[in-house]
């Protein structure tokens, strides 16, 4: 049998973090902890408003679950989401201890290696976002926060602020296909490596329609492998996030299968804990884009976190996870 707890906790942020739908100051995370009498395996999760998710309805999906829960009956008990995410990896750290093994090895995939992530910057003033950009401009991928009708502005300020590094964008969905189509050229002139997301999910068919002159990646449209047949003719790549797809298990099918039809693989995050990005690297690797730097906006984060250099980021030690 398997007990499953749950605990609320909360992460300051180093600095405000801003994106089109609003603010936050802190990472407000569930943490899941699976044991047997013996062993404990974690996972974390971070409840999601956008998908109806609080951490209070979150909590009670978990505590609903039966005891005698494995990976393959929680894969139908629970729908994509963080409920099943932070479960699903618990029980995969769980799983490894028991067999002292990592959780690569126990999926026969090549031990993982430090893969390159983007920064966030967060949506600002374009003098902020600027000033930012100066900051971190010794990265070699910046993500910027986008997502209003007054954007030029800020593109402008951040290539001025990093003129070296790779850049990437996150409109959140906050722009109309006019405003994209507008803006898609300069994105290009600037250098933008790819666009998230430019438009709402379940209004994004003029995508099919529109020119698209650089790759454009479905966030919010894409959750698991049910949303495949609705990208095609519109995307060129898909952002895994666990949090999204409910766990590591569905991920990597997930990116399978993508692979299979031909998108490329974008891997991202909620703002969490080292304890969440951990199960990521591993759907990172080989990635095109690899978005994992939550615990790099923290002012405080596990006991032993993920190492960031300029390698980009490594997978978890033992202590962390899997």
């Amino acid at each position: 049998m398997t007990k499953l707890t749950v605990t609320s906790e909360s992460f300051r942020l180093a600095e405000v973090f801003t994106i089109s739908r609003g603010s936050r100051t802190e990472a407000k995370v569930l943490t899941v902890r699976a044991t047997d009498g013996d062993l404990m395996g974690w996972g974390e999760c971070v409840p999601y408003a956008r998908y109806g998710e609080s951490l209070e309805s979150v909590t009670d999906e978990i505590m609903a679950l039966p005891e005698d829960i494995t990976r393959a009956s929680l894969q139908e008990a629970l729908h994509p989401g963080a409920a099943r995410n932070a479960v699903d990896c618990a029980l995969w750290d769980l799983e490894a201890k028991r067999a002292g093994k990592r959780v690569w090895q126990m999926l026969d995939l090549p031990a993982p290696i430090p893969m390159i992530t983007a920064y966030t910057l967060s949506l600002g003033t374009p003098e902020s976002m600027q000033a930012a950009a100066a900051k971190h401009a010794h990265r070699p991928l910046l993500k910027i926060k986008l997502g209003t009708p007054d954007d030029m502005a800020r593109l402008e300020a951040v290539r001025r602020g990093a003129p070296k590094s790779k850049i990437i964008v996150d409109a959140n969905e906050g722009w109309s296909a006019e405003v994209y189509s507008d803006l898609a050229p300069h994105l290009v002139r600037l250098g933008v490596q790819l666009v998230e997301q430019p438009l709402p999910a379940g209004q994004d068919d003029m995508l099919a329609e529109i020119e698209r002159p650089l790759p454009v990646c479905a966030d919010e449209s894409c959750h698991d492998r049910a949303s495949l047949p609705d990208l095609k003719g519109k995307y060129d790549v898909i952002n895994i996030k666990l949090d999204k797809t409910g766990g590591l298990t569905e991920a990597l099918e997930l990116r399978n299968a993508a692979r299979a039809e031909g998108y490329g693989i974008m891997v991202g995050c909620m703002v969490g804990t080292s304890l969440a990005m951990a199960p990521a690297v591993l759907v990172a690797q080989g990635a095109r884009v690899v978005d994992l730097d939550g615990p790099l906006l923290l002012a405080e984060d596990r006991d032993e976190p993920l190492k960031f250099d300029a390698q980009g980021v490594h997978p978890p030690v033992r202590a962390l996870w899997g």
